[in-house]
């Protein structure tokens, strides 16, 4: 029986082995693409050159992701799970009103960097073709997102701030779309009346909308 155990043992620590090795590769593939999207602001680089920065070969990546979307996926999926829990920790707590603001604020800051900024545009404007192309993968990517917004907008309803009858999943949706477009917001405004849309504007709007 010992000797039985042991041989499981073993071979739990193999298979553990190979999933972090599986895991460092992939995570190696989605830092690549992260870099070149810090210092590009693109999202139109190949595949090619993502193996080639991270040191690997054509066949590992495959293993690893079929199609350069695929990649950006994850690596979306990444940013925003990480995100979202960040997010929703410094939102617990809060009353609806001033945790939807805090919410708005903190995803339509400006970047902190170039680098940041970099990504941020290269993202921001990817999600277009993916939600084109991609639509349930995507929406799949932002469901923590949409559900920290909707848990926001159910506190308000408890507490009397938010509307009753507020469609609570398609509000979210709403909210979470139109402060991801930040970015476009603030150069829109700019242009259209000389005024960048910031995120008290629409921290305004939505509360206009949903008030009780």
């Amino acid at each position: 029986m010992a000797k039985l155990t042991e041989s499981k043992l073993t071979e739990s620590k193999l298979t553990e082995s190979k999933l972090a090795g599986t895991e460092s590769r992939s995570n190696s593939f989605m830092k690549s693409a992260l870099e070149i999207l810090g210092e590009t602001g693109r999202t139109d680089f190949t595949v090619l050159e993502v193996v080639e920065r991270s040191k690997t070969s054509l066949r590992a990546f495959y293993q690893h992701f079929s199609t350069k979307d695929e990649l950006l996926l994850a690596l979306i999926e990444r940013i925003m799970a990480q995100a979202t829990q960040q997010w929703r920790a410094e939102t617990t707590g809060l009353s609806s009103a001033d945790a939807l603001r805090a919410l708005i604020d903190r995803i339509s800051a400006p970047a902190e960097s170039s680098t940041q900024d970099s990504i941020n545009r290269g993202l921001t404007f990817y999600n277009d073709h993916l939600i084109e192309t991609r639509p349930r993968e995507f929406a799949r990517v932002l469901e923590p997102l949409h559900e920290l917004f909707g848990d926001i907008l159910r506190r308000g309803i408890a507490e009397g701030t938010i509307r009753r009858a507020v469609d609570v999943d398609t509000s979210a949706t709403i909210l979470m779309q139109l402060v991801l477009g930040a970015l476009r917001l603030r150069s829109l405004g700019a242009e259209l009346y000389g005024v960048p849309v910031d995120s008290a504007h629409i921290y305004e709007f939505a509360v206009r909308g949903l008030a009780g």
